[in-house]
């Protein structure tokens, strides 16, 4: 049998691990490494490879049947066209590619040269896959209502900066999605994948980061198949030691947990019965060795790993993820007092209970799976960057359980009288035609009419976030799923004194329409005194002895002042106070006596346009106990600045 000529593409990190294959391979005459394709010329203890960074020009010189494409993942699509239309087979290591564009160029290149792409999901060369399978379809679990996996391993800092693109979701403005779902855990999200059949439905993500890196490196996903059942995957590379990943198989009359680095299968039976099998292990270079020359089907063939392509595509278009606090974190030190390694506590122990539950980590009650903040050591406030909630509330990120230092809570979401008044935030009822402030749109010598012109604000990302604030990027998005303007927002909590923090909500919107933009309110449309749009915060309706300041609510109403203060008293009898400051002279929507409510009044009796940006600030001091005109007065000047 004359060994088959390989051309090796990447060498260096993972690459090493096919060198040592090869060479294997090689003394025993399967092979022939004929060809090292790589930017960095690499010594080769066996055989006399040509090097190129040339692919083309190696497999031509060559006549490699086979090329093995180890390169950086952004790198994979352009170089595996390049092979198979050079005449060669690929072994394409995972992820196939970094967007589904890219997957279906490689697709397009297999049908026209009829050669094949196999892609190093190395998991899915277990029989266990098969095995399992087989005791799912017939039925020895029950009805299976999930699959759940769970992965935890520990990397150093310096995992992360291996190479250019370690750690990125793009390079130089091209994708790379280097995750740990897409990547270190890709074969996780693949084995789960291949254990079930039909289309995906949706794919929900949330993804965080301990490490100071764009890219994931704890993360979740949930993915509801055509047929109803869900698979979770949740990871981390935080954990204080390695915790073999393994998918678990919940059915109703038993379960099967694949370890699938050791393809090991153990299925419990509710007798009490146990059993544990081992299962074989092809490889994926041999089977494609196989194909070539038998035409043996091939294991991994890119068809296959589609759905993992669109997993990660979801990964790739999801809101940049949220950093956790140094407060959730073991920093490990090197002997120069440089962080060597950042540790999650008990991260091993939640991504089981998300296999277990199927759940998120948003749904763990994981600490830092929130964003809260702090006003010195109290947590004041929550905020949300992803609600779940109808198209006809606005959906839109905002800030709730916010209390006074006292513990009072003086912010609500989703009240019964206003489904749509989501505690502390931005919201807009008229932005160019689109509704972005949740319910009924007022629709002149008509009045409030549901229409289908609901919009989105979109949490991006984080640019800065910390116990003390943050800084956020949002997108606000059309009923058609236009964009059509782009937020910054920067909110910042700060202790003043013993009874009293403040909050400083800015924000920055800036129009992408490539028209002048009209913000409008019910009262621009014939609605009087209803030209509530911008900064708002609604209060809890349960509050009583409600009054405003400095004078009562026909009085602040529609007022220019600098400041207005809302007080009221909590069920338990406690008092707050809320004073509001404003930078700009807006007047102020405030309802006290129908649900306590106070804003800004963006368009009061005039649409607004935006030309470019519109930039507006408020500072909220949050007080327990009732304030008299005169401090309240104090406050509004101590924090106002």
């Amino acid at each position: 049998m004359t060994p088959a000529r390989v051309v090796l593409a990447g060498v260096h990190g993972h690459g090493q691990h096919h060198l040592r294959q090869l060479h294997l391979l090689s003394e025993s005459g399967v092979v022939e490494l004929a060809g090292i394709c790589d930017v960095r010329p690499v010594e080769v203890d066996f055989g006399t490879p040509l090097q190129s960074p040339d692919l083309r020009e190696l497999i031509a010189k060559t006549g490699a049947q086979i090329t093995i494409i180890c390169t950086p993942i952004h790198t994979h699509a352009d170089l595996a066209v390049t092979a198979l239309h050079a005449g060669s087979h690929v072994l394409l290591e995972k992820p196939p590619a970094a967007t589904p564009e890219a997957h279906a160029r490689i697709a397009a290149a297999v049908a026209e040269t009829g050669l094949a792409c196999q892609v190093g999901f190395q998991s899915l060369g277990s029989a266990a896959i098969p095995a399992l399978r087989e005791l799912i379809a017939g039925g020895a679990l029950g009805r299976v209502r999930g699959i759940g996996g769970a992965g935890a391993w520990e990397r150093p800092v310096s995992y992360f900066t291996r190479s250019a693109w370690s750690g990125r979701r793009r390079l130089d403005g091209v994708d790379v999605v280097d995750g740990a779902l897409t990547n270190p855990f890709a074969h996780a999200v693949a084995t789960a994948l291949a254990l079930v059949d039909g289309p995906i439905a949706e794919i929900e993500t949330e993804l965080y980061r301990a490490n100071t890196i764009e890219s994931d490196d704890t993360s979740c996903v949930r993915i509801r198949m055509d047929d109803g059942l869900v698979l979770t995957v949740a990871v981390s590379l935080c954990a204080p030691e390695r915790h073999e990943p393994y998918l678990v198989v919940h059915g109703d009359a038993g379960r099967a947990t694949l370890v699938y680095t050791q393809d090991s299968v153990k299925v419990e039976l509710p007798d009490g019965t146990v059993t544990t099998t081992v299962y074989d292990r092809t490889d994926l270079l041999d089977n494609l060795l196989d194909h070539v020359r038998t035409g043996a089907a091939l294991l991994v063939p890119l068809e296959r790993t589609e759905r993992f392509t669109q997993v990660l595509d979801a990964v790739r278009l999801a809101p940049e993820p949220l950093p956790i606090p140094v407060r959730h974190q073991e920093l490990e030190r090197d002997g120069l007092g440089q962080v060597a390694r950042r540790v999650l506590p008990g991260i091993a122990g939640v991504t089981s209970r998300s296999a277990e539950r199927l759940a998120l980590y948003s749904e763990l009650d994981v600490p830092w799976a929130r964003v809260e903040l702090l006003a010195g050591d109290r947590r004041v406030a929550r905020y949300e960057t992803r609600p779940d909630l109808p198209a006809t509330d606005s959906p839109r990120p905002y800030l709730y359980d916010v209390r006074t230092l006292g513990g009072v809570e003086v912010t609500e979401v989703r009240p019964a009288d206003h489904v749509h008044h989501l505690g502390a935030g931005v919201a807009v009822a008229d932005l160019g035609g689109a509704n972005f402030w949740g319910g009924r749109t007022y629709v002149r010598d008509q009045g409030p009419t549901w229409l289908d012109d609901h919009g989105v604000q979109r949490h991006v990302a984080f640019p800065r976030l910390d116990d003390g604030g943050f800084a956020e990027q949002l997108e606000w998005i059309g009923p058609g799923g236009g964009l059509m303007a782009r937020e910054e927002r920067t909110v910042t909590v700060r202790p003043i004194r013993e009874d009293a923090w403040a909050l400083d909500f800015a924000f920055t919107l800036t129009n992408l329409t490539g028209a002048p933009l009209e913000i409008n309110s019910s009262a621009t449309k014939g609605r009087a005194g209803a030209g509530y749009g911008g900064f708002f915060w609604r209060a809890p309706g349960t509050s009583t002895a409600r009054t405003t300041l400095p004078g009562d609510e026909r009085a602040v109403h529609g007022s220019r002042d600098r400041w207005v203060a809302l007080s009221g008293t909590d069920p338990a009898g406690r008092d707050w106070t809320l004073v509001f400051v404003q930078d700009g002279d807006d007047p102020w929507f405030v309802r006290v006596e129908e649900y306590p409510g106070v804003g800004q009044a963006l368009a009061w009796d005039r649409p607004l346009l935006v030309e470019d940006t519109l930039t507006r600030r408020v500072v909220t001091a949050v007080v327990d106990g009732r304030l008299g005109r005169a401090d309240a007065a104090a406050l509004a000047a101590e924090v106002g600045g």
